[in-house]
């Protein structure tokens, strides 16, 4: 199983779970309040955490694609004398 399709799993369960959570808070069974409150922080926490190593990722990739692009103007502009 590769690793997109098993976070992708653990997504849909993690929704159902809520779902579910939601419908029993709802009728008063069960007080869920607090940890739901826990739970959902700890989410906010890991999709900062997600955002920033995306954020960190895609300056790389900008600062890559700029350096490539000057290599590709300088080698332009030297066959460009030459000619």
């Amino acid at each position: 199983m590769n690793d997109g399709l098993k976070y992708g799993l653990f997504l849909v369960a993690g929704i159902a779970l809520g779902a579910l959570g939601a419908v029993a808070v709802s009728k008063g069974k069960l007080d869920l309040r607090p940890m739901a409150s826990d739970l959902m922080s700890r989410g906010m926490d890991v999709k900062d955490a997600i955002l920033g190593k995306f954020e960190a990722v895609k300056e790389d990739l900008e600062d890559m694609a700029a350096a490539a692009r000057q290599k590709s103007d300088k080698r332009k502009a030297e066959a460009a004398e030459q000619a």
